[in-house]
């Protein structure tokens, strides 16, 4: 019986895959998008690995459901504020990789930053430092992937960056639990950061012309 299940799930693995792969083929074709899209996701794995459990480590610090509720809403009024901004300047940006670069390293500041939460207080700076390097990258993420676009495919290419993203949140949900369970929060707060130091290093390093 377990053979056969196992025999089923590989089976269904392997469609699904085949099924995944035929509808992302075209946007893993294209360079520059394959390259936001891998950098992107270190990101966005980098930030689902705290969030489901992200009260508990609030609780850690000597805080309640409550402060872990303002330490998300600050976080939110940060970035919103915050994308304002950096969104009416991505447009007359010459090198908005660059800021997407410093967009990523202030995250990983952020995350490194953790390290050193033992307040409440403390938590809330953190939350604000995170918000303001996650809507420094934003906008001008946004710009380098609507220019690489191939034409007529913008909608199944932007449908791509979203299921990424989804499956990415997913994988660093799980990820997450496992870490601090096994390992503590200080392990995952470094694996977190670099991470996001990976994505910058890479982008930075590449020639001007391929973003």
């Amino acid at each position: 019986m377990k053979n056969k299940s196992k025999i089923v799930s590989g089976i269904l693995f392997i469609l699904g895959f085949g099924f995944v792969h035929r509808l992302v083929g075209d946007t893993l074709k294209n360079r520059g998008l394959r390259i936001l899209l891998l950098t992107n996701s270190f990101i966005l794995l980098a930030g689902a690995m705290l969030g489901p459990i992200q009260a508990i480590f609030v609780d850690k610090v000597g805080g309640d459901l409550m402060d872990a509720g303002i330490a998300g809403g600050i976080f939110s009024l940060v970035a919103g504020i915050t994308v304002l901004l950096s969104g009416r300047f991505a447009d007359k940006i010459k090198e908005p990789e660059l800021v997407v670069v410093i967009g990523y390293v202030i995250m990983a500041f952020g995350f490194l930053s953790y390290l050193l939460v033992n307040s409440t207080i403390s938590l809330f700076i953190v939350q604000a430092i995170i918000g303001f390097g996650d809507a420094i990258y934003n906008p001008p993420f946004d710009a380098l992937y609507s220019r690489h676009l191939d034409p007529g495919k913008s909608g199944s290419q932007w449908g791509t960056w979203e299921a990424m993203s989804y499956f990415t949140v997913s994988i660093g949900a799980v990820l997450g639990g496992i870490i601090a369970k096994n390992f503590g929060f200080t392990p995952l707060f470094v694996i977190m950061a670099f991470l996001c130091l990976t994505s910058a290093v890479y982008i930075y390093f590449l020639p001007r012309k391929v973003l």
